[in-house]
């Protein structure tokens, strides 16, 4: 049994509150002063309902796409529950390991849910034919959390068939230097619907905004099972923000330094492959999968020494020998490679 409520937040929350938090991958130091003062501008409007039009403007200009194509959601969470409760399938199968809510959504909206289970021993990539033919909604990540895999377009786009919705997580997609892989913007995959969040990249978890980019037809159906009103003002505010010129190159030089932080922190773990400690390789996100002896106690004792880290086990096709690792900037990778090593000696 996976616990498939259990997120990185719980690491953070009461009496981890203090603690360098390495469990939640929304980037540091966000939201930036800009983003903070055009959302508190738009506190002036609070006494009018709220009005999405320019945000689903805006999104669709930034994916090339017609309005009719975009839904505005309070975050990628709520399209999951919406996917689930409105599209009508018999047959859903989620791609693991991955974000746990599309399951969780779907099992709470009465579906019997098969998972693929990815494999270590093949890199956590993806082979389409693994997934069943008779799946009529099929979910993945891309790049996958919490194995930072980033699985090709094409590779992803050889699941859409006719009478199948393929549902493309790509709420860390922002992350990849110049979204290699991406498939937001695409018209031509059959059945695909396209998930994006602004909560990573912006540090707006707290304020639930993303989208949806899918056909007309299932535009319709996701919208029709939304509350009226679902996104706040505030909340459409910054989505019409962060999808500008400016917020998008000011986010691909953010993708650029968490690639070399990556870097530097896959570098210092490669220190510790004599211990047992191994990253999945390729990572691609904002975060690493670590797999390493004595995870659990390990986990316990970073802890004490002031550092949170995601425990894996509460994900379908991992146990408890992992961990994921956010990526975070060289003083705190360097602090944080410090601590594991005296955990890992006092757990061992």
């Amino acid at each position: 049994m996976h616990d498939l409520r259990h997120h990185g937040d719980a690491e953070v929350r009461d009496d981890g509150s203090a603690l360098i938090d390495l469990a939640v991958n929304v980037r540091s130091g966000t939201p930036p002063a800009w983003l903070r003062e055009h959302i508190a501008g738009s506190l002036a409007g609070l006494a009018a309902y709220p009005d999405g039009r320019a945000a689903r403007a805006a999104v669709a200009a930034r994916h090339g796409l017609p309005v009719e194509r975009v839904l505005l959601t309070a975050g990628a969470a709520e399209a999951f529950v919406l996917l689930a409760r409105a599209l009508k399938v018999s047959r859903p199968v989620v791609v693991h390991p991955q974000f746990t809510e599309p399951e969780a959504a779907l099992r709470d909206a009465g579906h019997t849910v098969d998972r693929v289970l990815l494999r270590e021993e093949d890199g956590f990539r993806l082979d389409p034919g693994a997934v069943p033919g008779a799946a009529d909604l099929v979910v993945i990540g891309n790049p996958t959390n919490p194995t930072s895999v980033l699985h090709p377009a094409e590779t992803v786009v050889r699941l859409a068939r006719p009478g199948r919705t393929l549902v493309v997580d790509e709420a860390f997609l922002d992350a990849v230097p110049g979204e290699r892989e991406a498939l937001a913007g695409r018209t031509d995959v059959p059945g695909l619907v396209v998930l994006r969040s602004l909560t990573k990249t912006w540090g707006l978890a707290g304020l639930r905004v993303g989208y949806v980019l899918a056909g007309p037809e299932t535009i319709g159906l996701l919208a029709r099972a939304q509350p009226l009103w679902p996104v706040s003002t505030p909340a459409l505010a910054a989505a019409e923000a962060c999808v500008g010129p400016g917020a998008l190159a000011e986010a691909e030089e953010a993708a650029r330094r968490t690639a070399a932080d990556r870097s530097r922190l896959l570098a210092g773990l490669g220190e510790f492959a004599d211990r047992g400690v191994r990253a999945v390789e390729g990572a691609e996100g904002p975060f690493v999968l670590l797999r390493l002896p004595h995870a659990a106690a390990v986990r316990e004792r970073l802890r004490a020494l002031g550092f949170a880290v995601r425990r894996g086990d509460t994900f379908p096709g991992l146990d408890r020998r992992w961990l994921r690792v956010a990526v975070r900037d060289r003083g705190t990778t360097d602090a944080f490679l410090e601590a594991l090593g005296r955990a890992l000696d006092d757990a061992g």
